[in-house]
């Protein structure tokens, strides 16, 4: 219905001069003044100093984390110009920092190839940044400028002084605004150093230097150098490090058409999982695109003639599909586009049409050279991806037993599982819970209207392990797959999603945690969706219930346990019980501690970095021993409640 005598004319429009715009909207530029959106400040003025380096102006790049939280980034490229800018009357240096979508990267003529694509990284990062100095080597002189909160010019450009003839570059210090970035301005350095090693592997011989200025202690301060003459085969080394190569050289592919670079490495491993990671001008795509489209459709067709044409493959044989090829294969696809156009405002996913066709051609004419020339590694990589045909013929006949008929056939659904009424996915949760014993009492204490219980008995199989065939003879995994009603693999199709809270409810021991990250690795490797669109939670029973003058006190930690103590009068009459496992509290209990969505805690599993996930995962889940050692060493102290 209309409202009716609403005022609004010409006065309720709002023109945000300058850049009052982005701090207005923030999100809108750097998706988040969260974490995330702290350091994508960080990589606004790095992409610039990168894209000199693409353009073959910049050899060096340093990050330097000051003592007092602000960043200083350091270039060896050309310099920002200096000069009068004819359509602003300012400063080019001023100009760029001060007006949106003024750069380089537009008419064509500054960077053939860009990372930075909208042109507004600088200006945002001095919209977002309490104070921002830059200083600019160059024609002999050193020229200054600084700008004040919210992007305002503190002073024109102005000569402070004179280098060396031949010194070029440009130095940026900024401090994020404490207003915008409420939640933190306190920066990762592991954050920061996985990005930078990245960014070093894809832009071969590039050096980039990271620093951290903060600890007080001179020994504590930190300082990395990252370069890597081998490129992005020195990135496949480093993601097959802990895994067994299956044929001993890495391919390493490049070639150019029209202006469009592709680069492509890879190895084969002895494991099942597939990673192939694509990035467009330095950009990580995780939705892949094009330019992976075209390496995936070239590598299938390519193994497949190499395989009938030697008589691996017999005429009446079925051809290999590209799950089977991929299968143990680490790879990155690497393209260099002077006008990506990519799907989507997060730039996941590259669009253009006609890089499908130089990605395939690029890649067919290197991999076939490849194959013919090292027979011996040819045959591993054939054999490898019939043993997986065969497993996925078996993989198909056990996901028919997982598949539901249709909504109205209760009985397709597993036995054990307790569903909820509602059929609406939005407000209906699952809980993943450990052992009959909690399921009962989860059963019993549940709101049956959306809150479905599923209890696992034991604990599932590691499935960084094991191919498909065996991870759906599983029972309890196939129970899983059959509740959610997605399907898995090429069948996914997560619009089928029955829940939109998946919770996993494990007891606070180490047992619950095993059975939590075999959970994670099974949801991760097979479910990665459901992850990424944060559907996948972890239930945080308490650790104490605490009795004192007929009252009871649930705790979540040691510390919240002694602040509640410390608040009793009389603490020689307090009751402490330690939690030992779900299955101790009764229905009741459960219900109000770890299931009732007025008092309970939940944590949302998310994934800010899927190679960093995949890396972590096959650290921990994989078959060597060594990095899990490594990585238990190295993590052990930020544990805490560990029950031995």
């Amino acid at each position: 219905m209309k409202q009716e005598n609403m005022h609004y004319d010409a006065s309720d429009i709002q023109v945000l001069e300058g850049l009052e715009a982005v701090r207005k909207r923030p999100g809108m530029y750097i998706g988040a003044t969260s974490s995330t959106g702290l350091h994508h400040l960080v990589w606004e003025i790095v992409d610039n100093a990168i894209d000199e380096a693409l353009a073959g102006y910049c050899d060096d790049i340093e990050i330097i984390i000051n003592k007092d939280n602000s960043i200083t980034v350091k270039d060896d490229g050309r310099g920002i110009p200096t000069g009068i800018h004819a359509k602003t009357g300012l400063s080019t240096v001023e100009t760029v920092y001060t007006v949106l979508h003024a750069g380089g990267k537009f008419g064509g003529g500054g960077y053939k190839v860009s990372g930075g694509l909208h042109g507004v990284g600088a200006s945002v990062v001095n919209a977002l940044s309490s104070w921002v100095e830059v200083t600019v080597y160059q024609n002999s002189k050193i020229y200054f400028i600084r700008f004040e909160k919210g992007g305002h010019t503190a002073a024109p450009l102005e000569v402070i002084g004179e280098c060396e003839e031949d010194r070029t570059g440009t130095t940026v210090t900024f401090k994020a605004d404490p207003e915008i970035f409420t939640e933190t301005t306190e920066y990762s350095y592991e954050i920061l150093r996985t990005r930078a090693q990245e960014l070093a592997f894809l832009n071969k011989s590039l050096r980039i230097i990271l620093c951290d200025d903060r600890p007080a202690d001179e020994a504590e301060k930190k300082k990395e150098i990252f370069v890597y003459e081998g490129g992005i085969s020195a990135y496949i080394e480093k993601l097959n490090k802990n895994k067994t190569p299956i044929h001993e050289n890495i391919i390493h592919l490049m070639g150019e058409s029209e202006g469009i670079s592709l680069e492509v490495a890879l190895q084969y491993n002895s494991g099942y999982i597939a990673n192939i990671y694509s990035f467009t001008n330095n950009i990580n795509t995780p939705d892949g695109g094009t330019h992976e489209d075209g390496v995936k459709r070239a590598l299938t067709r390519i193994i497949n003639n190499y395989a009938r044409k030697n008589k691996f493959l017999k005429d009446n044989e079925d051809s290999l599909s590209g799950e089977d090829v991929r299968e143990g294969i680490t790879m990155i696809v690497s393209c260099k586009h002077p006008d990506p156009q990519f799907e989507g405002q997060t730039k996941t996913k590259l669009g253009n049409s006609e890089v499908r066709k130089i990605a395939d051609d690029v890649f067919s004419e290197g991999f076939e050279r490849f194959l013919l020339e090292n027979p011996d590694s040819a045959k591993i990589i054939i054999e490898k991806s019939m043993t997986a045909a065969r497993a996925r013929m078996a993989a198909k006949k056990a996901r028919d037993l997982t598949r539901r008929k249709t909504a109205l056939e209760v009985t397709s659904l597993p036995g054990k599982l307790a569903d909820c009424s509602s059929k609406n996915a939005e407000e209906c949760e699952i809980f993943i819970v450990e052992g009959d014993s909690a399921g009962g009492s989860a059963k019993s204490g549940r709101n049956p209207k959306t809150q479905a219980i599923l209890p696992l008995r034991g604990k599932i199989l590691n499935v960084e392990k094991a191919r498909l065939d065996r991870i759906l003879g599983n029972n309890e995994i196939r129970a899983m797959i059959t509740a959610f009603g997605t399907g898995i693999g090429d069948e996914f199709d997560i619009s089928k999603l029955r829940y939109h809270k998946i919770v996993i409810m494990t007891d606070a021991d180490v047992d619950g945690a095993h059975i939590r990250i075999l959970l994670l690795t099974f949801f991760y490797r097979y479910f990665k969706p459901l992850v990424e669109k944060g559907y996948i939670y972890a239930a945080q029973p308490p650790l104490y219930k605490i009795e004192y003058n007929k009252k009871v006190y649930h705790v979540y930690s040691d510390e919240e346990k002694d602040a509640v103590i410390a608040t009793l009068p009389d603490p020689t009459r307090v009751k402490v019980n330690r939690y030992k496992g779900l299955g101790e509290m009764d229905a009741e209990e459960l219900w109000e501690t770890t299931m009732n969505i007025e008092t309970r805690i939940l944590s949302k599993i998310t994934m800010d970095d899927a190679i960093i996930a995949d890396q972590v995962l096959n650290d921990l889940m994989g078959e060597e021993v060594e990095p899990r050692r490594d990585f238990i060493e190295k993590n052990a102290k930020f544990v805490e409640n560990i029950d031995v």
